[in-house]
């Protein structure tokens, strides 16, 4: 009987541990803030004529 009350109580702290780091990690993953949601790249729209071309000089 010891044997049988001994394996119950580890079972249960077993997963009572793994409960607990379950939520441990959760709760570190939403600690982490956002990432900003900006374009590396952008591409000029026709509202936007982008920048101007010069001419070449040539000498």
């Amino acid at each position: 009987m010891p044997r049988l009350l001994a394996a119950a109580v580890t079972c249960v702290l077993s997963a009572a541990l793994a409960v607990g780091a379950a939520l441990g990690i959760v709760a570190l993953l939403g600690v982490t803030p956002d990432q900003p949601n900006v374009p590396l790249v952008t591409f000029p729209t026709s509202s936007d004529p982008g920048p101007t071309a010069t001419p070449a000089v040539k000498r």
